[in-house]
């Protein structure tokens, strides 16, 4: 039970602000879709199964969040980066606990890569603000950002090779952390992803990093990422309150539930996933910025 007490908290949390959030009257923003019942729902939906994929796949579910409220419930592309970005701050927290507890994570990692990914974001944030008018070239930047990885996943998921499974740390120096953890920060800044999509394919491919140690490492190197990012752009503007803490709620708790059940899944399976999906996103992104929509 003591295990689910930081769960609890993040909800009662959630839930506050929430209440504050309604007795405020928190304006949501500038073409966000009206908070009716139906659209509750989905956004609890779409976070359940964000958080629930981000557990297993060791990202902050932004990837499944931000092309759903975008493309299926017509939240305009800063805004939907912006309040994705929030929700993951509660997210990361969730997963990162829980795969903390279950001994998921390199710390030593994890430390640098938040640490310099805060200044990266900083950078990221301010870039941003430059593109915020043009959102069809931050879907086409959104779309590229997605490919490299996603194709990688795939031909490796589908091989089944690339990644150690085994191993309870990250090989690699302090400086190759921080230099790519600023990289990340960066990236999460601009495309407001968490940057769980590029974490988790660096830590397996340029620091051969065990898959689920990767996993639990990324959610935890999101969390000063998306408290850094998402509190940039909740002050910016750029976050829909109540849709963002929605999301949130469903992602604590599906993060949770696919931290516990991570290792029931082949780290290929995995990675197959992980690929698929993002390689979906890439060109829905990518076709948006041509004009072309698909479903």
């Amino acid at each position: 039970m003591k295990s689910y007490v930081p769960v609890i908290v993040l909800l009662g949390v959630i839930a506050g602000i929430g209440i504050w959030a309604i007795s405020a009257n928190v304006e949501a923003g500038k073409g966000v879709p009206p908070l009716t019942g139906v659209n509750a729902f989905l956004l609890a939906l779409i976070g359940l199964l964000a958080g629930l994929l981000g557990g297993l796949i060791g990202t902050g579910g932004c990837s499944v969040m931000l092309p759903a409220i975008h493309f299926w419930m017509g939240y305009p592309a800063p805004i939907a980066i912006g309040t994705t970005l929030f929700a993951v701050i509660f997210t990361a927290i969730s997963g990162g606990y829980g795969h903390l507890v279950r001994r998921n994570l390199d710390r030593k990692a994890t430390l640098w890569l938040g640490s310099a990914g805060i200044l990266g974001v900083l950078i990221g944030s301010w870039l941003f603000t430059k593109l915020t008018a043009h959102a069809k070239l931050l879907g086409l930047i959104l779309g590229i950002a997605f490919l490299w990885p996603a194709v990688r996943m795939i031909w490796e998921g589908v091989r089944g090779t690339g990644g150690r499974e085994g191993g309870s740390g990250i090989p690699g120096p302090a400086w190759g952390f921080a230099t790519f953890g600023l990289l990340i920060g960066v990236l999460t800044g601009v495309v407001g992803l968490g940057g769980g999509y590029a974490l988790v394919p660096g830590l397996i491919y340029l620091f051969k990093a065990p898959v689920y140690i990767t996993m639990g490492t990324s959610l935890a190197t999101m969390i000063p990422l998306a408290v850094v990012g998402g509190g940039i752009k909740l002050a910016q503007g750029f976050v829909a309150l109540s849709a963002g803490l929605i999301l949130a709620a469903g992602t604590v708790i599906g993060a949770q539930i696919g931290a516990a059940v991570i290792k029931r899944f082949k780290p290929t399976t995995l990675k197959l996933i992980f690929g698929l999906y993002f390689l979906y996103v890439s060109a829905k992104f990518i076709t948006g910025y041509f004009g072309v929509r698909i479903w």
